[in-house]
């Protein structure tokens, strides 16, 4: 047998990879003898060749959806996984587990493996700023990033636990208080995380694409500004070293006061049928064999789970500590509420928008409901965090035959609800008709862009195009791309997000996102407002 890696409805296609987006409402299909249906993290794509011989060896094939963090635990509160799923292997339960709707629909739980989120930094910039060879703790690596002395990327919290675990670690580490850090903690140390996050300068919605991002940064292939580091799991920044493509390797600093690790339980869900508990157990007493122990931490890069398997020599630190995890709902969302809000740098995103005649009827209310969502009208779990947020600059430019005139928003910091307001009135106005100006358009957004980040650079900026046809007036691929050269090197790094929808151009929107470091999402057969939200993690 072959173990079954099923891609959630939306494909999410990266150059020359392809991940599933989240759609964890997607029916998984009745149950088979053997088969194991499991909602899981994007993650964990590389356990296919361990889950291949696990099938041999055990009979039970393993049927994958993949998701995200919150829609993960959105799906499990709302009850979107019942009886369409088996189990869940998320990196960690730990926010689901707050929920109360979501923790009672969580079974029997057995870890796997385990990975810390630590710091990965270019050799030179651990030599240079002394962390080569000594154990640091996050109040000097908020204090240095403050001071701007080296830079890194990181997943956005919502979008991905390796993000969502590194703002949960370096609060509880800042705030020094031993036990969970709380809301109270929270407004307390935010002057000191506003340091840490000073120095990020990628964001990404999952770990692979970050990882990627900063591999062709780094290597000169995307026109972004290059970084020092990443904060990722440890698995994943080994995993980039041991591949060998980085101009130099990554040094791992492993913050003596603490870190979050993620355990990947494999959870049988609690209605689970007597065949699934069987298919759970003998699939993970096989994993948990010292072999197959062995043969994950090859592998994958993550660490052994079972006492007696000991660590080879790249787990260079052993002796980790393990931060206080809040278990609180309200503790955690006020932490990913201070994080949009004030924490991170603020977002500039320049929105190329389709309204030609070919959006008339669904198509054209897709699109005023995608945008009418970021404003706060999609109340989900997912939707409150991935909403428009304050100290946010959003620029609209719609076309067809020609580009429109853009109309830029910038919402204030603390109550952003009238800004709100007036872009949801401007979306609910958007027309259609006429023809399909693609390529001039996109070349008006880096015009358009040009003095908004002269006026405001301290911003992550970004460009998403989004159209439902070929282009068929004004200049073409060829035209826009022999002419990129000559968009000034300011807007030059700014990444263009295109959106693949009704018969838009696969292969011409993947060479735009390609060519400027960002990335294609598919909304032909997932909805137009799930597909901006998931982009939102890379804003």
């Amino acid at each position: 047998m072959r173990t079954a890696f099923v891609l959630a409805a939306a494909l999410v296609v990266a150059g020359c990879t392809a991940e599933a987006g989240p759609d964890p409402a997607r029916p998984a299909g009745p149950a088979e003898p053997g088969v194991l249906r499991v909602l899981a993290g994007s993650e964990l794509t590389d356990l296919r060749p361990v889950l291949d011989a696990a099938a041999e060896a055990t009979g039970v094939e393993v049927e994958f959806t993949f998701t995200g963090t919150l829609e993960g635990a959105e799906a499990l509160a709302g009850g979107e996984v019942d009886g369409e799923y088996d189990a869940v292997w998320f990196s960690s339960n730990r926010y689901p587990a707050g929920i109360p709707e979501a923790a009672r629909r969580l079974g029997t739980q057995v870890e796997v493996m385990s990975s810390p989120v630590v710091l990965g930094l270019s050799t030179s910039s651990a030599k240079r700023l002394g962390w080569a060879d000594r154990r640091v703790g996050w109040g000097e690596i908020a204090e240095q990033a403050g001071r701007k002395a080296f830079t890194y990327g990181m997943t956005d919290p919502s979008a991905s636990n390796s993000g969502f675990s590194a703002l949960v670690g370096v609060a509880s580490a800042l705030a020094g208080a031993g036990a969970a850090v709380d809301a109270d903690q929270i407004a307390v140390v935010t002057p000191r995380l506003k340091d840490f996050f000073a120095a990020q300068s990628l964001s990404a919605g999952s770990s692979g694409w970050l990882s990627e991002a900063y591999r062709r940064r780094a290597t000169g292939q995307d026109p972004g500004a290059r970084v020092d580091g990443l904060v990722n799991y440890e698995s994943v920044l080994l995993s980039m070293n041991a591949a060998g493509t980085l101009p130099e390797p990554l040094t791992l600093v492993y913050p003596d006061d603490g870190v979050v690790t993620a355990d990947y339980p494999l959870t049988l869900l609690a209605d689970a049928g007597d065949d699934a508990r069987d298919a759970h157990r003998r699939l993970t007493d096989h994993l948990r064999t010292p072999d197959v122990q062995r043969e994950i931490t090859r592998t994958t890069h993550r660490r052994p789970v079972v006492p007696g398997v000991e660590l080879d020599p790249r787990f260079a630190v052993r002796d980790l500590v393990e931060l206080p995890f809040p278990v609180a709902r309200d503790a955690v969302d006020a932490l990913l509420s201070a994080y949009f809000d004030e924490l991170r740098r603020p977002s500039r995103t320049l929105y190329v928008l389709d309204t030609s005649g070919s959006m008339a009827g669904d198509r054209i209310a897709s699109l005023r409901s995608a945008l009418v969502g970021l404003t706060g009208a999609d109340d989900s779990l997912t939707g409150r965090f991935r909403r428009f947020r304050s100290r946010e600059e959003v620029t609209v430019l719609p076309f067809d035959t020609q580009p429109g005139t853009p109309r830029t928003f910038t919402l204030p910091e603390g109550d952003p609800r009238a800004e709100l307001a007036e872009i949801k009135a401007y979306a609910e106005a958007l027309a259609e008709g006429g023809g399909t100006a693609i390529y001039d358009s996109l070349s008006r957004a880096y015009r358009v862009m040009e003095p908004l980040v002269a006026a405001d650079p301290d911003r992550f900026t970004s460009i998403v195009l989004m159209t439902d046809g070929e282009n068929a007036n004004g200049s073409n691929l060829a035209e826009f791309q022999a002419s990129f050269g000559s968009v000034p090197a300011s807007v030059r790094q700014v990444p263009v997000f295109t959106v693949l929808f009704g018969e838009g151009s696969g292969a011409e929107l993947g060479q735009v996102a390609a060519m400027t470091g960002g990335k294609v999402f598919d909304a032909r057969a997932t909805a137009l407002g799930d597909v901006f939200q998931e982009i939102r993690g890379y804003q």
